[in-house]
This record gives structure tokens, sequence and C-alpha cells, in this order.
């Protein structure tokens, strides 16, 4: 069985900004998550939250991109999200890629030498966007990291492909020996784009993908959990992810 996260965006912006992020983390641990992703966008004091939260966290959001607009390396968010994750005693930082360019390339020695001063695994995550999120601006981008001599594992969001018009079936063949983590999403579409549902809803084929993707590794739920009884929600849906 799997080891099942819950991404804490799951229970929405409104709700998380109500409660915080603290209270759905130990919400979701009393469903039965083994951890839970703490996520930078949704914290209101850093300060404060993140040192609540240690110990509860596996993974640690960041909503910030390795390269910043004009296609420089963007150290400083990165060493803001490598804090964060330490101070929440989480082993992985997830990030996009951001503005990597061709131009960006001479900048990999500077991600290399900042990654080999931290314990903190770095895994990379196919966003909504064209440039970071399509698989041609990933197998680019991965490809110039190895020749760089950094070997970076990735997180695999499975419904973030729909938003960039691409096969995630056809990305998993391709990236699958990097991935390292799964963000568990269903899919389906609106008129005007395209939103996450739970995988039981998913207009997407998530089953076949499931085939492709390592076993192995951890999965997290990253769809609206929602409901009056939300406790028994978290749980079903956990258990659901878990068997899968």
């Amino acid at each position: 069985m799997s080891t099942v996260l819950v991404s804490l965006s799951s229970f929405g912006a409104a709700e998380v900004g109500r409660h915080g992020q603290l209270w759905y983390a130990q919400l979701a641990k009393s469903a039965g998550a083994d951890s839970v992703e703490v996520r930078g966008e949704m914290l209101r004091d850093a300060a404060t939250e993140l040192p609540a939260l240690a110990g509860l966290a596996s993974v640690y959001s960041s909503p910030e991109g390795l390269w910043a607009e004009g296609g420089w390396l963007d150290s400083a968010a990165l060493g803001r999200g490598i804090a964060a994750a330490t101070t929440l005693g989480a082993k992985r930082l997830k990030m996009s890629i951001g503005d990597f360019r061709a131009s960006s390339h001479g900048s990999l020695w500077g991600l290399k030498v900042q990654l080999s001063e931290t314990r903190i695994e770095l895994l990379i995550e196919n966003d909504q966007t064209v440039s970071a999120g399509s698989l041609p601006a990933l197998m680019t981008f991965f490809n110039a990291a190895e020749s760089a001599g950094i070997s970076l594992g990735m997180t695999f969001d499975m419904g973030n492909w729909h938003y960039v018009g691409e096969c995630p079936i056809e990305a998993a063949k391709a990236l699958g020996k990097r991935v390292r983590y799964v963000h568990c999403k269903g899919v389906q579409r609106l008129p005007a784009k395209w939103v996450a549902v739970p995988l039981a809803e998913s207009a997407a084929p998530w089953r076949a993908l499931f085939r492709v993707l390592p076993a192995d590794v951890p999965r997290a739920i990253e769809y609206p959990l929602t409901g009056d009884d939300l406790l028994a929600v978290a749980r079903e849906q956990i258990a659901f992810v878990r068997a899968l």
C-alpha cells in the first residue's frame, strides 16, 4: 500500500485561511494520512506557523520558481524554501523551474552549490504553465541539469498536464524514472478551463496513468476535500488513494 499525504491546499484557500494549516494538518493525520504537504502560499504568519507545524509535514511546497522572470537563478527563493522545509522538519522541498531558459544554463552551477549545502531534497514539479509545466520545457531543464552534474527528482502532478494541453501518460513514460512523489489530481473540463476534481470523478484515464508511474513513491491528495463531515471525507479519500 502507498504512503499517502494530503496537500493542505485540498481543503480550499478560504477554509485554510479561516482555520490555519495546523488545524487541517491535524485533521489529515486524524483521518489516517501519513503526513502532509505544507503550502507556502497559504501561510499567514510563517514565523509562527512553520514551527507549530514541525513534525507533521514531510514536504514543503514553495510558490516561488527556481528561476525568476528574465532567466536568472533566484537563489533567495531557493534559500527561503530550504529554510522553511528545515523548520518544518520536512525532507523535501517542491518547486517549479520558473523562467528557466537558454540563457539560464550558466547559472546551474549556482544551484548545484546551493543544493550541496543542504540535506533537503529538491523535487521539481510540472506546473500549469507551458514554460515550466510542459514536457519539452522539463526535458530541456532535466537534461541541462544532468549535464551540469545535478540529478533531480520530480513531483509528478497528474492533472497539470491537461492545463498545458499534454498527455500525462506520455509525460510519465518520458519522465517516470525521475518521479519521487505524485500529486493525485483528477480533472474535468469546464467551458473555459480545467478544474481539479477527485480521482473517481476525473475525465482523465488516471488508472492507466498509475500503471505507468512508479508504484513505490508517496502519493499526495491534491484535489478538493469538502463536505459536512470533513474528517469522514478525508478518511475515505486517504483510504481510496492508499489502496490504489
